[in-house]
């Protein structure tokens, strides 16, 4: 029986993957259209992408299911489709592994919108959509459900009773912060600070405290923030910080750091406690293989290459 996410982290740590969006638009994804559809209508493009996480050395890899939830579906007209899109996203995970070791990690993201008495979606339609989504990707064989990029502990408690509810046999929340204007600390949107956050994902079952994403939120300050979380919780962490800050560049999106300026960070967040590293917005293979060497050498102190870690 395979081992569980969570125990084979408190043994060793694991890398994570990369960037899906970004490498997504890089394949011919237009802004603003759905990705997640492409698991129906361009699956080949999606394990291209994840197949390049795996051969750079991932030991987990994020279903292309970030907007997979009915109420994100939804504005792209794919509403009836959201079992057909997740599950299949896990298959393509899976695959991607090509038959090694490995953890696919069902990626939740936020629904889009808030939630009464300051937006237009009840608490319900929240929860049916989160439970449905969850369901779908455990039924499909996920090893574990990443409820990602939240913002309010309203809308992240309700992620991970859904994954609960769908008997997910892990549970990872995640939490986006952004680095406040004097630079003196870092909190969601909604003001919620790291300590906090990691109490109340511990108190709602989550079995890893993580954080993504974020404003200003680059290797650094993730360590920062592993090191918070970890006075006030035991279970194990993820950090999952993007590459720089996004620039324009002739109408494009580009992130700033590259592998061999982000890398510089991976020895640091080890020694600081995270038990699965990855990355975020902008970054790519290149960097998760960079982070591939980097891991191994801080682990074993040789550089030693990468011999499918996971049970």
């Amino acid at each position: 029986m395979k081992e569980k996410l969570q125990d084979v982290v408190r043994r060793r740590p694991l890398l994570g993957d990369g960037a899906m969006g970004t490498q997504l638009m890089l394949a011919g994804l237009e802004q603003g259209n759905c990705g997640e559809a492409w698991n129906l209508t361009h699956p080949e493009h999606v394990l291209a992408i994840q197949r390049r996480y795996a051969e750079a050395g991932s030991d987990c890899i994020l279903t292309n299911t970030f907007g997979g939830s009915r109420i994100m579906l939804n504005r792209h007209g794919h509403v009836g489709n959201v079992e057909e899109i997740n599950q299949a996203a896990v298959s393509i995970a899976r695959e991607a592994f090509g038959g090694c070791a490995g953890y696919v990690i069902g990626d939740i993201g936020p629904f889009g919108g808030l939630m009464e008495p300051y937006g237009d979606f009840t608490e319900a339609q929240v929860r049916e959509a989160f439970e449905e989504q969850a369901r779908a990707l455990v039924d499909a064989g996920a090893d574990a459900i990443l409820i990602e990029t939240q913002t309010s502990l309203e809308e992240l408690t309700l992620g991970i009773e859904a994954a609960k509810q769908a008997g997910a046999p892990c549970i990872i929340g995640s939490m986006a912060y952004d680095v406040t204007l004097d630079g003196s600390t870092f909190r969601t949107m909604m003001g919620i600070d790291p300590e906090r956050a990691a109490e109340c994902m511990q108190e709602s079952g989550a079995d890893i405290v993580a954080l993504n994403c974020g404003t200003g939120m680059d290797m650094e300050r993730a360590r920062q923030a592993v090191v918070r979380y970890r006075r006030v919780t035991n279970l194990p962490l993820m950090a999952q910080p993007n590459a720089g800050q996004p620039k324009l560049v002739e109408m494009k999106v580009i992130y700033d750091e590259t592998p061999e300026q982000m890398v510089r960070g991976v020895a640091p967040l080890l020694a600081a406690g995270v038990n699965i590293l990855g990355a975020c917005c902008g970054s790519s293979p290149e960097h998760i293989r960079a982070f591939r060497t980097a891991m191994d050498k801080f682990l074993t102190g040789s550089g030693a290459q990468h011999e499918d870690q996971v049970v």
